[in-house]
């Protein structure tokens, strides 16, 4: 069973920052596209980011601008920098690895 280990999260203040990270298994790390996504109550799993292997990125349209993901390819750990957060980012953030494997989630929340 492939573990993704997430870290960061927590409670942010709006308009401040916040990072998460994802550690994943070397092997599955150099190969696949990691990316974060998050559900909040009552809505949708959707997707926030993603970064193939070869640094290709793209972005749900309600984060670009604010949002960055970044892979740190010797430690097999993808980042996700939240800044400028908003009252409708507060969910759960989920790490995906390879189109396949679900990291346990990490909850965001936003508050002053």
């Amino acid at each position: 069973q492939v573990q993704l280990v997430e870290s960061g999260g927590g409670l942010g203040q709006p308009g401040g920052p916040l990072r998460l990270s994802c550690a994943a298994p070397g092997i599955i790390f150099r190969v696949s596209p990691m990316g974060w996504y998050r559900q909040a109550p009552g809505k949708h799993r959707e997707l926030v980011a993603m970064a193939t292997s070869d640094g290709t990125t793209n972005y749900a349209d309600s984060v670009k601008g604010r949002f960055g993901i970044s892979r740190d390819n010797v430690n097999s750990t993808v980042f996700l920098q939240m800044n400028s957060l908003r009252p409708e980012d507060p969910a759960v953030y989920y790490c995906h690895a390879a189109f396949s494997f679900w990291g346990q989630g990490t909850q965001v929340t936003v508050s002053s």
